[in-house]
């Protein structure tokens, strides 16, 4: 079906997996033709996939010198930029389509080329929060253009399965489960549910029937965006029941302040968490806009003091040869190796199991998300692997909620509609899944390692993170 149309351009800035995933999504769903899309791209992936759908494409490189001169033809008042890119700033991409009138949507905060490991940056300048601060210090009052920040799975889709996790939660636990009208609202909902801390749990099963070979960096979805974020220090919302920092543990000293960042790479830092097919598991905690987003989103202030936030952060085990990839980066001193393959025609098997972990309320852990098989993914749409397709769902959605809603100014996947981003996603993300469990991170350990685990509360963070 048809969601909506479009009448404007469409300029879609980077094609690699997530552009040559989400373009025949686009042509399905968006009434548009193909004629008014244009690639605008820094190398000639997707090149193919483009000309099989007759879509314009063009290898230029995006720099702060010629940012203008590329875009400026290509974008008016109602035409919409979707950047899929890296190494762009989205910031800059912000400000032009505000100059414009352009619509506006990305799938994460990108710097400037080099801005991720700038060594005259502190920790907490290359940070996302820093990234997110400097987005938000765009909005205006008033209707604006629509410019929609980070929304893809995660950051971006994980945010409504939050908001239809506390709805289920409230639902089996005898609580108003009335759809909240704004963000009081639900961040309300969220304290008088007792949600101590929210895992976004992803355990990516997908396995190719080439291995990894020494040298080479393999993964479902972009490399360079990985490694980049890997690389960032270790981010995560600091929910108001954390009793102390981590010892590496520094707040920023600017901005909403609802996160903290720690001294070490999240590339090098290992969580505890749970989902149901995986049980527990240790993934890594990569640094993510949500883990800032839905921490800030779902605070309650009294006055000045912060009386309720939950703990925020990624938890993330990507494939196995993806594993295999961060062993191998991290003992070269985090040189990218000299090869990259992102495994996409060559998976045989596998899922990525992409959801939410709402922890500490009365019913213990309850994880609601998305099950996709690669099988499945291949049923549902071209040029897709089941990572992919979870992320360029969403990119589809929020086009679809952008172009609804042309005058929202600059937001964030939490202050979107829930229910209708998951009505357009909901049938390419497989099966979405709500399951309980009794998991705590103290599970087991404090029977053999009882030194290591804070008995008086088993949400603090000091319990979630791997030693």
């Amino acid at each position: 079906m048809k969601h909506v149309a479009f009448r404007g351009r469409l300029v879609m800035l980077g094609c690699g997996s997530i552009g040559q995933g989400v373009l025949p999504l686009i042509l399905r769903h968006i009434d548009m033709p193909a004629t008014q899309i244009h690639v605008v791209t820094g190398d000639a992936r997707g090149a193919q996939v483009a000309e099989q759908y007759g879509v314009p494409f063009t290898v230029t490189p995006l720099t702060r010198d010629n940012l203008r001169d590329v875009l400026v033809p290509l974008l008016g008042d109602g035409d919409f930029l979707l950047n899929l890119s890296v190494d762009v700033s989205s910031v800059a991409l912000i400000g032009l389509c505000r100059e414009l009138g352009a619509l506006y949507l990305d799938t994460c905060i990108e710097p400037w080329a080099g801005g991720y490991t700038d060594p005259s940056l502190t920790p907490s300048q290359r940070s996302n929060y820093a990234l997110r601060e400097s987005a938000l210090a765009l909005a205006t009052p008033g209707p604006a253009p629509t410019a929609v920040l980070t929304h893809g799975a995660n950051p971006g889709l994980v945010s409504h399965f939050v908001k239809q996790a506390l709805l289920d939660v409230a639902r089996d636990t005898g609580v108003d489960a009335t759809i909240p009208a704004d963000r009081t609202g639900w961040a309300a909902l969220a304290q008088r549910l007792g949600v101590r801390a929210i895992h976004i749990a992803e355990r990516d099963t997908q396995t190719a029937n080439r291995p990894k070979q020494r040298g080479e960096f393999v993964n479902t979805w972009s490399i360079d965006g990985f490694v980049g974020e890997g690389c960032q220090p270790a981010e995560l919302g600091w929910g108001s029941h954390e009793a102390s920092l981590p010892p590496d543990g520094r707040r920023h000293d600017f901005g909403c302040d609802a996160a903290i960042y720690l001294m070490r790479p999240g590339a090098s830092t290992r969580v505890r968490s749970w989902t149901p097919l995986e049980g527990p598991y240790h993934g890594w905690l990569i640094t993510h806009n949500e883990s800032v987003s839905i921490a800030d989103y779902y605070t309650v202030r009294d006055g000045s003091r912060v009386a309720y936030r939950p703990t925020v952060h990624y938890a993330y085990h990507p494939c196995d040869d993806a594993v295999l990839s961060l062993h191998e980066i991290a003992g070269k001193n985090w040189e990218m190796q000299a090869s990259q393959r992102l495994m996409m025609d060559e998976i045989v098997s596998g899922i990525d199991e992409l959801g939410v972990l709402l922890l500490g309320h009365a019913k213990t852990a309850y994880w609601y998300g998305s099950r996709l098989s690669i099988e499945a993914a291949r049923r549902l749409a071209p040029h897709n692997n089941a990572t992919s397709l979870q992320v360029t769902a969403a990119v589809l959605a929020g086009l679809v909620w952008a172009i609804e809603n042309p005058r929202a100014g600059l937001v964030e996947a939490d202050q979107l509609d829930h229910r209708r981003i998951l009505e357009v996603a909901g049938p390419y993300l497989g099966d979405m899944v709500g399951v309980y469990s009794d998991w705590t991170p103290l599970q087991d350990r404090e029977r053999l390692f009882p030194e290591d685990v804070d008995r008086d509360d088993p949400w603090q963070f000091r319990n979630v993170r791997v030693s």
